[in-house]
């Protein structure tokens, strides 16, 4: 780790990488600082379309190859990733604000992710079905076509590479747009890729005003799929887009997920657990835990011994290796923060610490905690995506699930009790793509990672990623 912004702000269309030039930009800043890094090309409407010609020409190549030329270059890209870690993270915690040790994680995880779906490309299995002699009913899958990836600051490393890796595992091509606020990670993800041996026109990469961007690309016949992750609002605005060309959609969209917390927990593991993936990433991640429902006879210990360790997180840049937790992503993260807060306590939440903006010229503001939240606090209904734990106690299992199940989100939930017959039913009760009984992990290479209900449909990562590519088609023959 240097310090230092390595990396070049540019389109990458057709093999070609493209600067700034005759083109609006975009200025990317240091959230720790306020400082501008560099500033992003936006593409124009020229390249929008020349990034769908050279698509649909990558994609006919592409799905000419066999699995194992697929996976071979997944492997190299995945090698390519290891090897350029510390410059890869650092340009994540320049540009994102997260802790440089967190960013090597999530590099980490991306490597693992792109090497499974390496030797995944392998496993696309049809069947035979039974037929009378001299005739044959077989079911095949194939790439979906070219597709279109959305990807939003929070996880700038990951998101790209989990959309990238199961499309060209498949045997699609992809233009992926994503975010401009933290461009330089994405962009040295897809050189790896490219440096890997993925021939020209497979992969293109693209910046711009989102609604622009996405209308043009999604509007294309070309395009036959498309990945997004982001907000509830704008994945419903993307499938009705997607509607109009029957385009297949997979939305990984915003939650707001519930901690059951029950009176026989183990205490000692559960509180220090919660409180670290809680402040993960500023609280900016879709599955971190946010409604925290406590039984009433552990509340006030709880809480107590909760805040006891939030109050002990460090805050600072992520490039200093004491920060626990670094600034939030932009400068509207804080207002909105700031807003939800004051809103809750006004009527009548308790705060127990943070609250509050810190010092600077980045975009901090400190890990909260709010008890007693009322029900009809707007925190409490709409996903606060940031550092702000809030707490209510229950007294009953059939309580729990309620609250747990109140909203019309399901990403995540976590549940956490010894008792073997309560950790069976909630995993039935609760509506949710992924629950979290004892443990906060949510990600594992070859398990999927989705929602139901508002939070989306579809799923990454696994199998059922892979799936996402593929169409299946059904050839009887006599």
């Amino acid at each position: 780790m240097n310090g230092r912004y390595e990396t070049t702000l540019s389109l990458h269309i057709d093999g070609e990488w493209i600067g700034a030039d005759g083109r609006q930009t975009h200025d990317v800043v240091d959230p720790a600082t306020g400082d501008i890094l560099g500033a992003l090309p936006m593409a124009t409407a020229d390249d929008l379309d020349r990034a769908l010609d050279a698509s649909a020409r990558g994609y006919r190549i592409w799905r000419a190859k066999t699995a194992d030329e697929r996976g071979a270059v997944l492997k190299a890209a995945a090698q390519l990733l290891r090897e350029r870690a510390d410059k890869i993270a650092t340009i994540a915690t320049l540009e994102q604000g997260k802790p440089f040790a967190e960013a090597k994680g999530e590099l980490a995880y991306t490597a693992a992710l792109v090497d499974w779906f390496a030797a995944e490309a392998k496993r696309v299995y049809g069947r035979v079905l039974q037929r009378p002699a001299g005739s044959r009913s077989i079911v095949i899958k194939e790439p979906v076509g070219p597709a279109v990836a959305f990807c939003p600051w929070n996880f700038p490393i990951l998101n790209p590479a989990r959309k990238i890796a199961p499309a060209l595992a498949a045997g699609c091509s992809m233009i992926v747009k994503p975010p401009e606020e933290a461009p330089g990670s994405a962009i040295e993800v897809v050189r790896c890729f490219m440096d890997a041996g993925l021939p020209n026109g497979v992969l293109g990469m693209v910046f711009g005003v989102p609604d622009t961007v996405s209308r043009h690309l999604i509007a294309s016949p070309i395009i036959r799929k498309i990945s997004f992750t982001g907000s509830v609002p704008v994945g419903k605005h993307l499938m009705k887009l997607a509607a109009d060309g029957m385009k297949r959609t997979t939305m990984e969209l915003g939650g707001h997920s519930p901690v059951l917390i029950f009176d026989d927990c183990d205490f000692e593991k559960t509180v220090p657990m919660l409180a670290a993936a809680k402040f993960r990433n500023a609280g900016q991640v879709c599955v971190s835990p946010t409604r925290f429902y406590v039984q009433e006879g552990i509340y006030d210990r709880f809480a107590k011994a909760f805040v006891s360790h939030v109050d002990t997180i460090n805050l600072g840049s992520g490039l200093d290796a004491t920060t626990g937790m670094g600034p939030l992503a932009n400068p509207r993260r804080p207002d909105a923060i700031e807003a939800m807060v004051h809103e809750a306590t006004a009527v009548g939440a308790r705060l127990a610490t943070g609250g509050e903006r810190s010092g600077g010229g980045g975009y901090f503001y400190r890990p909260t905690v709010l008890l007693d939240v009322p029900l009809e606090a707007r925190i409490m209904n709409e996903e606060p995506f940031g550092p702000v734990a809030m707490m209510r106690p229950f007294k009953s299992l059939d309580d729990a699930v309620e609250q747990a199940n109140r909203l019309p989100f399901g990403l995540a939930a976590y549940c956490f009790t010894e008792n073997g017959r309560r950790q069976l039913l909630l995993g039935d009760a609760i509506e949710s793509g992924m629950i979290g009984i004892n443990t906060v992990g949510m990600s594992a290479v070859d398990a999927p990672f989705g929602g139901v209900k508002d939070s989306g449909h579809g799923s990454e990562d696994g199998p059922e990623g892979l799936d996402a590519f593929l169409v299946t088609k059904t050839i009887h023959q006599l």
